[in-house]
């Protein structure tokens, strides 16, 4: 295995770094071989022998520890938003929503080391619960394009992982710590973790993590009061893995996150000062417990390398309230996922080329549960189970990749009616070496998508709720061509650029959207489904809604300096209205046009400079309600590391963030028009100082 290493950071496309790079992309070359190439969208790559292009680009990932201004992110945003086609939106820890190519989480295969995080509490709330500082790297499929990503998986997946032993070892060290502290300026943040590693034998590595972020409320560029006051997070981490005969390894891991404090009522929108106001603060608390064991089996055989992991993973919401005055505030909502999955990769060589099988079994069951003023309301449950198999055969400069798979999934009694779907999708991929360091590449994948549980606010088992038993799952495509570029060696020797282009289209059939009934929202009837009464449930859009767009991408590296550049652009239309898709957070899922560019200078091995700009375009979208523009916005970071060589295992970190204080929010944010009660938009922080300082040893 080889492994590449491209710096990323991300900023706006202005007219200097236009020119800039206009130069430089005529110069620049690739030094990876045409079998080797490594992605565009990403920082840290991984290719092997038996990798595709297409595999390489279709994939981002961000090495978190890596990534300077992610070193000190408090916010997937921080490391997220470098990769083309992916936004995350959401300005608080209990907020954070990531949207790819317009498409949330919601409709995201998202794991934390390997465990499903299924299922939704509250749609004023994030569904990703999880503190950067945990993480070692996030791998994003930008689009579904493999049949081994399966169910919730619409617009792709992101798989997060957290640090092991391995990646903090020094060799032959047996025992080591890491200490870590930042401060946020904003928002007067602290970080503070420790984290103690071991290898007491060759063949046992152990890690122990615990952390904490404190915080009060930020304020946007034009200093108003945004999200939390008084917040306080706790993270821990615990792993242990050991080697048995070399072909055998087995681990367990758990990993919390909590955050604690005075939260807005919805965390979507900003707090509203004042007892009574429309979206007080509150004492609220989020957390996700996550246990996990993995067993590994690598004998010195092509046909047999077997990945098996068995999870589960709980998230909570709470809210404990004055019960007296406040009836129907006080909440115990949860979703907890337990599942199972066992992969074999098999590479067989034959005299007609190469394949790589992926064959594999997944099993897991989501499970919702909500308690109001310490009354149980209700639970619900969806399972599903699901054998794939993929064959990636590699005859000369061509790359078939067929894959097949089935999904056996029984929906949620007080959604669907515990109706059961048996569902069968295919894939096809292929990818060709037009010349060299030149290669095209296209994918057609199939896509399927049960019936999710409600959220877990709104179990009632069944009251009030239109069980909609015709309810069908949603369906589609999702297809891509592009072309991948690596040039070498034209300035000098060793320069490397590479570039990427390509054009997707994703089908949508029987889009499911939630209707919310009471107040002046319009509900459904309880018998037949049909708006008009006083019910909510799951129906089923009429319409078949289609996401066109491109994603481009160029990076370059020349001895101490490095540079990459991006665009994005999704839109997506329903084949009647000519709306746009849906948000949970109003209005629109679509953002504008995503512009970034990434500079990076390394001086001297101990010190490395950064800016980063995104340049976000303003857009309205045409939606069913009232057409409200995203505005867009220009935001612009500087950063410095530094490591001293008097202290081995010290480095400082210093940024400033939202240089020129920025007012903006993020397209995938909650965007409205100011109303007379109180703001409606969920603004960015502004101008933000960021401080940090590691010491391992």
């Amino acid at each position: 295995m080889r492994e590449v290493k491209l710096s990323r950071f991300s900023s706006r496309l202005t007219v200097l770094s236009m020119g800039v790079a206009a130069v430089l992309g005529a110069q620049a070359a690739s030094a990876t071989t045409s079998a080797d190439m490594p992605s565009t969208t990403l920082q840290t790559i991984t290719v092997t022998a038996n990798s595709s292009v297409r595999e390489s680009v279709q994939e981002g990932g961000v090495d978190v520890e890596g990534y300077t201004p992610a070193a000190q992110a408090s916010h997937l945003s921080d490391f997220l938003n470098v990769v083309p086609g992916v936004t995350v939106g959401g300005t608080s820890a209990v907020n954070q929503r990531i949207r790819v190519r317009g498409l949330d989480d919601t409709n995201l295969k998202v794991t934390i080391d390997g465990a499903r995080q299924e299922g939704t509490l509250f749609y004023h709330m994030g569904d990703v619960t999880i503190d950067p500082d945990l993480l070692k790297q996030a791998e994003v499929s930008v689009g579904n394009n493999s049949v081994t990503l399966g169910n919730d998986a619409l617009g792709g997946a992101v798989a997060f992982k957290t640090v092991d032993a391995a990646d903090l070892l020094k060799p032959g060290q047996k025992i080591g710590a890491k200490l870590h502290a930042g401060y946020a300026s904003n928002n007067d943040e602290l970080l503070t973790s420790a984290t103690v590693f071991a290898a007491p034998t060759d063949n046992i590595d152990l890690l122990a993590y615990y952390g904490q972020r404190n915080a009060n409320a930020g304020e946007d560029g034009e200093g108003r009061k945004i999200q939390t006051e008084d917040s306080k997070g706790e993270n821990i981490l615990l792993k242990a893995g050991a080697y048995i005969a070399n072909d055998h390894h087995v681990g367990a891991s758990f990993s919390r996150t909590e955050n604690e404090g005075m939260f807005p009522l919805r965390p979507d929108f900003p707090a509203s000062p004042g007892v009574g106001s429309w979206n007080e603060i509150l004492p609220q608390k989020v957390k996700r417990d996550t246990y996990g064991l993995d067993y590994s089996y690598n004998p010195a055989s092509n046909l047999v390398n077997v990945d098996t992991n068995v999870y589960q993973t709980e998230t909570q919401i709470s809210r404990d309230t004055d019960y007296t005055t406040k009836p129907g505030y006080n909440w115990e909502a949860g979703v907890k996922t337990t599942g199972a999955k066992i992969q074999n990769t098999s590479v067989i060589d034959t005299n007609v080329g190469s394949h790589k099988l992926i064959a594999g079994v997944e099993h897991y069951k989501k499970e919702s549960e909500l308690e109001r003023d310490f009354v149980k309301k209700g639970t619900d449950e969806a399972k599903n189970t699901s054998i794939y198999l993929e064959d990636q055969w590699k005859n000369g400069k061509l790359t078939l990749t067929p894959g097949i798979r089935y999904d056996r999934y029984e929906s949620p009694e007080f959604v669907a009616g515990g109706k059961t779907y048996d569902n069968v999708v295919g894939a096809l991929a292929a990818s060709y070496e037009i010349a060299p360091l030149t290669q095209v590449f296209a994918s057609y994948t199939q896509l399927f998508n049960g019936p999710d549980l409600s959220q877990a606010i709104f179990n009632s088992d069944g009251d009030k709720t239109y069980v909609n038993k015709d309810l069908k799952a949603e369906e589609g495509s999702n297809a891509e061509i592009g072309i991948v570029k690596t040039l070498r060696d034209l300035t000098v020797a060793g320069d490397a650029l590479q570039l990427s282009g390509k054009y997707f289209e994703t089908d949508i059939e029987n889009f499911i959207e939630f209707v919310r009934s009471g107040g002046t929202r319009v509900g459904l009837d309880c018998t037949t489904g049909q708006l008009g009464g006083a019910c909510q449930g799951a129906v089923n859009k009429d319409e078949d809604y289609k996401i066109k767009g491109v994603e481009l991408a160029a990076d370059y590296k020349m001895d101490s300096f490095s540079m990459g550049l991006s665009y994005a652009h999704a839109r997506s239309k329903g084949d009647k209205t000519g709306y746009s898709i849906p948000s949970v957070t109003g209005g629109s899922a679509d953002s504008g046009d995503k512009y970034m560019v990434n500079l990076a200078y390394v001086p001297t091995d101990t010190t490395e400079l950064g800016w980063r700009s995104t340049y976000v375009a303003a857009i309205t979208p045409k939606t069913e309600s009232a057409q409200l523009e995203k505005s867009n916005y220009d935001v612009h970071d500087i950063f410095m590391s530094y490591m001293p060589k008097q202290v081995d295992g010290l480095k400082a970190t210093v940024g400033v963030y939202n240089i020129f204080d920025e007012t903006y929010a993020s397209h995938a944010s909650r965007s409205l028009t100011e109303q007379a009660d109180g703001l409606r938009t969920d603004f960015e922080p502004g101008r933000n100082i960021k401080a940090s300082l590691t010491y391992q040893f």
